[in-house]
Parts: structure tokens; sequence; C-alpha cells
């Protein structure tokens, strides 16, 4: 079976068509006809060369995938036909670290788009075991739109389930792109009281209209000048001023300096962004105010059914944020993305559909 796809050959240089032919799928693997994949800040970095994936050049990326089982190994053969998410990180399931519920730190984890060939193309071989079958009812979605699932949706809703949010708490989400678009109406979908920081007022403002209470803009600010601005709002609003939840999603050092200093006694810090530059931060803070921070790499596929629940019951909005491109503009695109000049989340759909 081939499939054609475009593939980094060499960093910073644009992506190259290319075709290839795949086996047959194995007893637990199977083949993916993709629907649509998503375009994430990671591919970009990829791309650049500013981060290198585990698997050599050529490499095709993209792990934001939704579409339709084309073929499957024996053990699978149910699936075929269905149309499912693919996650964006499967672990084995079967090693120490997975068996003790560390499944995202899985050795022998496979991520498409770095440990093998993604979903920039029109089919790929992925482990059958996890992925997610969808109801025959998408709620009015197409099954491009749905590709998001597999990052920008399950990785803040992992790290929002990991923060305990309930009803009640205050949470907060600093950097309001691809991620944290997703990660504002999770939270308050878990009946948090979410504030929203960014530094463009145009993202700002979309999300108050999917449920953000509250909105900063913190470009050029001082720390402490935000800190005493944000901890005014919260208690002229009647909110407690303890215990909040603060999520990194910007994945930029500023961004990431900020939320460590809103820290308030008994807060909980979830980094979600990530970024190469160091962040100078004092961590005795946590100590000092009792506080806790935590890293999220990834979903583990066990949370992905809840997830797509609260996109296929509108609880979570997809369609605002997502926009489809053939895949043939492709380079196009990457390069518009890197410079930031797309509003929407990017998905690819192959061109024969």
């Amino acid at each position: 079976m081939k499939t054609l796809g475009f593939a980094v050959v060499e960093p910073g240089k644009p992506l190259a068509k290319v075709e290839h032919q795949l086996p047959d799928p194995g007893p637990g693997q199977a083949v993916v006809r993709v629907a649509g994949c998503g375009l994430c800040h990671t591919d970009i970095s990829f791309a650049s060369g500013a981060v290198k994936p585990r698997h050599p050049w050529p490499l095709v990326l993209g792990h934001e995938i939704a579409g339709i089982v084309e073929a499957a190994g024996d053990d699978f053969m149910r699936l075929k036909g269905r149309r499912v998410i693919v996650p964006a990180v499967m672990p084995c399931g079967e090693c120490p670290q997975c068996k003790a519920g560390y499944e995202n730190t899985c050795k022998k984890q496979f991520m498409p788009g770095n440990d093998g060939h993604g979903g920039f193309a029109q089919r790929l071989m992925v482990p059958a075991r996890w992925l997610v079958e969808l109801p025959g009812d998408l709620g009015g979605h197409d099954l491009w739109e749905l590709s998001v699932i597999a990052d920008a949706v399950t990785t803040p809703y992992q790290t929002i389930a990991r923060a305990n949010i309930k009803a009640g708490d205050v949470a907060f989400v600093v950097g309001a792109g691809g991620v944290g678009t997703y990660g504002v109406q999770i939270a308050k979908a878990f009946g948090a009281t979410v504030f929203a920081m960014d530094i463009d007022d145009g993202k700002l403002a979309r999300m108050r209209e999917v449920g953000a209470a509250g909105t900063f803009n913190v470009f050029n600010k001082d720390i402490k000048a935000v800190r005493s601005e944000v901890r005014e709002a919260v208690v002229k609003a009647g909110l407690r001023d303890f215990g909040w939840k603060i999520f990194e999603m910007s994945g930029t050092a500023a961004g990431q300096e900020l939320a460590f200093n809103l820290l308030p006694p008994g807060g909980t810090l979830g980094i979600v962004g990530f970024t190469i530059d160091s962040v100078k931060v004092r961590l005795s803070n946590l100590m000092a105010l009792d506080a806790s921070c935590f890293g999220n790499w990834g979903c583990a596929p066990k949370h992905y059914a809840a997830a797509i629940a609260l996109v296929l019951e509108g609880k979570v909005r997809v369609k605002p944020f997502v926009r489809r491109y053939p895949l043939s503009r492709i380079n196009e695109i990457i390069e518009q993305a890197h410079h930031g000049k797309l509003a929407e989340r990017a998905v690819f759909v192959p061109d024969e559909q």
C-alpha cells in the first residue's frame, strides 16, 4: 500500500514530497487513512531544527491525527472501517513504567512524527492497541476537525484532571494560543472560574467568548504589577486568593516565569508549554507557599474518551479554532505559522480528499 506525504529531509529546509510503500500491518498494527492532521508548535520546532525528533531524517511529521482504519492486523480486524483518533503519545502498555501507571514516561512509546512517520501524509502505520474509536454521531463535526483532539485538547485535559480541578476553584491559563484555547474551556467544564493571560488582545477576546471570566493582557508588564492586578480582580469578584490552579500553556520563558510567580498559598502549577530557554525561578517558593508544580507530557490514552465527550457534547468548541488546508500547501502554511500569522490551528487534509 503506497502513501504520499511531506517529510523533513534537512531541518530548516522546505518539506519534500515523498512516496513510500507501507507494509502489510502486523498483528498489533493498523494503517490509518488520514482525514486531517493538525499543525502543532512541536512540528514547527522539528521542521526548523530547534528540537530534534527521536527518529532520524527524513521524517514525515504530524501527531494530531483523525482518520479511518484502512487495514489492520489479525488482532484488530474489528477496527477496519472505523473512524478513529490516533493518540499523540502511545505507550507500550507492558513495561514496568506502564504497569505502574507512568505510561506517559514509557521508553517504548510511539509518537507519530517523532518516533516514526506521522500524519502529514495520506496514510500511516500505527500501533492499533490505543486507537480511539469515535461514535456514529460526531456532534455536527467533520472528521478532520476532530484531529486536534489528539494533542491540543487531550494534553490540557490530562493536565487539568491531574490538578484535580473542581467546582469553586480559581484557574489561570497563561497563553491563549492553540492549547490554551482548549485549556480555558476544559477548566470551565470542570467547574472552575477561569482567567486567561496573553499578550494579544484578539486572542483574549476569543477566550472571553468561550468562557473566561476575565482576561489580562500582560505585554511588557512587570510580574509584580501583574500579580497585584490579578489578586485585586479575584478578590473583587468574591473569589478566594489561595489554592489557585495555574496552567502555563504559552511555551515561552516569560510565560513560565509569570506562571510560577503567580502561585498563591496552596497553589498548583501545571507546565504544559515547552521552551528550550532557561527560566529563573526561586524553587523555595514551593516550600514557603506549600504549593505544587508538575509537568505534563501528552495524554494517556485512557483519558481520550472523556475529552472526546466534552467536544461532542459541545462543552469544548473546536470548530471556531481550526481551519482546513490541502496538504500540498504545507510549506506555505508552516512558514505562516512560524511567524505567528495564523489565527486558527491549521489542519492538513490530503488533497485526494
